[in-house]
């Protein structure tokens, strides 16, 4: 705790809220509606995506996310493609592609497709800067894949009522550990950084 609180900026606030069940990860952000002022953005950092960008990249991350958002109040979804087979895991969006480090804007996106049923192979990584009206559209949303509140459903009615969003292509490599062999990826990958033999 001691070093976290030295390299933290002297103003940061941690507060911790629990989700009371397990209702998807659209209800588990909305459990914290309520530490927002009216009408402030918010980012969400999924803790079970490592994201290892490229090291030369300076404009691929949360932080050019931010910037975008502040530049355009347009909210920014990272993304990355996957493979077409392995689509029904993610949220997929449906844009045209962006290059790396750059943003589209989306025109839709869909939670855990059939491969057949992709609008692309875009996946939604688990890095998201979004507008105070998500929390709003969250509250009382209906279950959706997998009997789940799902974030994507509420990112997908802003679209439908005029809200613009972007698909922002970062550039480096993500480890899905919400997975045992994205896990093990990701483990192994730090691993052989570290100096260490796998």
């Amino acid at each position: 705790m001691q070093i976290l609180s030295s390299i933290s900026p002297k103003k940061l606030k941690v507060t911790s809220v629990r989700q009371p069940s397990a209702k998807g990860l659209g209800h588990a952000i909305f459990c914290a509606a309520y530490l927002l002022d009216k009408d402030e953005p918010f980012a969400v950092i999924l803790p079970d995506v490592l994201v290892k960008p490229q090291i030369s990249c300076s404009t691929c991350d949360l932080g050019s996310m931010v910037e975008r958002w502040n530049a355009k109040q347009v909210a920014q979804i990272m993304v990355e493609a996957v493979p077409h087979e392995e689509v029904y895991r993610y949220g997929i969006v449906d844009c045209d592609e962006p290059a790396p480090g750059e943003s589209a804007v989306m025109r839709g996106v869909v939670e855990k497709p059939k491969p057949e049923d992709a609008p692309s192979r875009l996946s939604v990584i688990g890095r998201y800067v979004l507008p105070y009206r998500i929390m709003q559209l969250l509250d009382g949303l209906p279950p959706g894949a997998g009997g789940e509140v799902q974030l994507t459903d509420a990112i997908d009615s802003l679209m439908q009522e005029g809200g613009s969003v972007e698909a922002f292509r970062m550039l480096g490599r993500t480890f899905d550990c919400g997975h045992i062999d994205g896990w093990l990826k990701a483990n192994t990958m730090l691993a052989r950084e570290a100096g260490y033999t796998v």
